[in-house]
C-alpha cells in the first residue's frame, strides 16, 4: 500500500474512532461503524482489530470504562450504581465484572486505592494519526500566581498527584475549580524521558498565599510574556499529536520565533470528570521570546 492511500485508509479508521468517543453514550453496532469507515461489515472487525490491536466491542468497552474510572476515582460523591450505568452497563454486577477483569480490581478498590499503572497498561492500543486543523495564535500572557502539586516521577502515576491535588482544593477556598484556572506546566517529554526524572506540575490559579499543607502544594508563578498558543479539543491523550509536536516541529521553524526560557504549559478551560473526554477544551501555550 503506497503512503497516499495508506494515509487515506488511516483517515477512514480515525474518522470511526471520532465517532465511537462522541457517540459512547449510544448504541454502536458494527453495521453503523463500517458503514461510517464505508467498509464492509463482513471484514470490519478483522480490519479493526488489525488496525487497533482490539475488537471492536472491547475498544468501545475500554473508552466506556475509562470515564467510569475517572469518575471512581476524582468523583467521591457518585454512586457506583450510577457510575456503572452511565457507562452502558445493565447493573453493577456485570460492571464490576468488566472493571475487574479489565484493571485488576473492583470498582470500590479502584476507587480507594487506583492502580493507575494497570490502568494505562490497558489503553496502549494502536491508533491512527488524526490530522487537525492547528490554528495558532499570538497571546501575551500575564503573569499568574499560582498553587502547585509537583510530579516527580513515572507518567503512569500522574493522576494519584493529581488526586492530591484535588484534596488540597477541596480543603480549602484558595482555588475553588469553578471559579479559578487550572493549568499543568510539562517540563519534560514522557516520550524521550526516563520514567524517575519526568516532571510536570498541577496548577491551581490564587491570589493569596499558599501557607503549608499536608499535600505538600507549594505557591508558585507563570512568568508573563508572548506565547503561541493553540486550542485542542478533545482528549488530552492526544495533545501531543494534535497540538505539541506540530507546533514545534511544523509551526516553530517556519514562523521565525525563538522560544522563552519556560516550559511548555495547559490550561484546561474544562475537567474530569465532569465533562465526557470528546468535550475536553485545553489551551496549549508555548512561551516565545
Amino acid at each position: 500500500m503506497n503512503d497516499t492511500k495508506a494515509k487515506a485508509y488511516a483517515a477512514r479508521f480515525g474518522k470511526v474512532l471520532d465517532y465511537i468517543e462522541t457517540h459512547l453514550d449510544e448504541v454502536l453496532s458494527v453495521e453503523q461503524l463500517s458503514r461510517i469507515a464505508n467498509f464492509s461489515k463482513y471484514h470490519f472487525h478483522r480490519q479493526f482489530a488489525e488496525h487497533t490491536g482490539v475488537s471492536v466491542f472491547r475498544y468501545i468497552q475500554l473508552l466506556r470504562l475509562r470515564q467510569a474510572t475517572y469518575r471512581l476515582a476524582f468523583d467521591h460523591g457518585a454512586r457506583i450504581i450510577d457510575i456503572a450505568l452511565e457507562a452502558g452497563f445493565e447493573n453493577p454486577e456485570s460492571f464490576s465484572r468488566a472493571f475487574r477483569n479489565t484493571f485488576e480490581q473492583s470498582p470500590s478498590e479502584f476507587r480507594r486505592h487506583p492502580k493507575w499503572e494497570t490502568w494505562h497498561a490497558r489503553y496502549r492500543f494502536r491508533t491512527p494519526e488524526r490530522k487537525q486543523t492547528m490554528e495558532v495564535e499570538i497571546v501575551d500572557f500575564e503573569t499568574t500566581r499560582i498553587a502547585v502539586q509537583e510530579h516527580r516521577g513515572p507518567i503512569e502515576l500522574l493522576n494519584d498527584t493529581v488526586g492530591q491535588f484535588i484534596i488540597w482544593r477541596k480543603a480549602n477556598g484558595l482555588s475553588p475549580v469553578r471559579t479559578s484556572r487550572t493549568f499543568g506546566i510539562a517540563y519534560d517529554n514522557p516520550d524521550t524521558t526516563e520514567p524517575e526524572k519526568f516532571r510536570f506540575d498541577i496548577c491551581g490559579e490564587v491570589t493569596g498565599e499558599v501557607p503549608a499543607n499536608p499535600q505538600g502544594v507549594v505557591a508558585k508563578i507563570i512568568p508573563g510574556g508572548r506565547c503561541a498558543r493553540v486550542r485542542h479539543r478533545g482528549t488530552h491523550t492526544r495533545l501531543g499529536e494534535s497540538a505539541i509536536y506540530p507546533l514545534y516541529r511544523d509551526w516553530l521553524p517556519a514562523s521565525g520565533e525563538e522560544l522563552r526560557d519556560f516550559p511548555l504549559y495547559f490550561h484546561y478551560l474544562n475537567l474530569q470528570p465532569e465533562t465526557p473526554e470528546h468535550e475536553l477544551v485545553t489551551d496549549v501555550y508555548l512561551p516565545l521570546k
